[in-house]
């Protein structure tokens, strides 16, 4: 094992007590967001319903790759104008198209190549949800991005590790960040229950830490997780 099973058991310790402090914090926060009106804004409404938005979740999981959300939610908005929230449709569309609907994301020329790799995935697949391997085999699309699409549009059992999780729990001192993806994913899985809920709330308000206080250079004035933080600790110790 890469980490003794004491310090294990005290990690799945920190992970179980973090979500209940951040679940009291922030609140349930409605992943993952789409859009509801053809061109309308993504929003938070409690995650997709139907073969339409489950789509819309993987596009914006492809979308959202090195940027921020707020620049992925602009193309997934121009995509949902034009129509091409649909795998028939963005499949026959050109590449230039694409491209210049999703230039906001950045990358965008990549990003237009994969998202129709994507489309025609979904195409073929039918309506039931992926196989993780096979989503792994599409090209871009990596651990974190194949987990969102299987966890938010699916509600499929797999946390989704990202920065932030790394960023998060290096400094409460649970893991040292340099783990594999597999491995801290398996914490998170080892720890909880195995539900999608919490899953999708817990990947949630990690997102929503680290927005809020836990960033590059933390806030740390009022942090909920002040307790738990062994980063902190240290600074009052220096």
């Amino acid at each position: 094992m890469v980490r003794g099973e004491s310090q294990d058991r005290k990690t799945a310790d920190t992970i179980r007590e973090v979500y209940e402090i951040l679940l009291s914090e922030y609140g349930r926060q409605g992943w993952w967001p789409v859009t509801r009106r053809k061109g309308g804004e993504p929003e938070y409404l409690g995650g997709p319903r139907d073969r339409r938005e489950r789509f819309e979740v993987a596009v914006g999981a492809v979308l959202t790759q090195n940027t921020s959300w707020k620049n992925a939610a602009r193309a997934v908005s121009a995509l949902s104008a034009a129509g091409m929230i649909d795998p028939a449709r963005l499949v026959a569309a050109s590449h230039d198209e694409v491209a210049g609907l999703i230039r906001s994301s950045g990358y965008y020329n990549q990003k237009a190549r994969r998202l129709g790799i994507l489309a025609r995935y979904f195409l073929d697949a039918g309506d039931g949800p992926p196989e993780r391997e096979s989503l792994l085999a599409l090209e871009g699309i990596g651990p974190e991005t194949a987990d969102s699409i299987l966890l938010y549009a699916y509600s499929g059992t797999f946390f989704v590790v990202d920065a932030y999780t790394k960023r998060l729990f290096s400094r409460l001192g649970g893991i040292r960040g340099n783990e594999s993806y597999d491995r801290i994913r398996g914490l998170f899985e080892g720890s909880l229950e195995r539900t999608p809920e919490i899953y999708n709330e817990y990947h949630a308000l990690v997102v929503e830490q680290c927005k809020r206080r836990c960033m590059s250079v933390p806030v740390c004035i009022d942090c909920p997780l002040s307790p738990l933080c062994a980063s902190e600790t240290s600074r009052g110790e220096g």
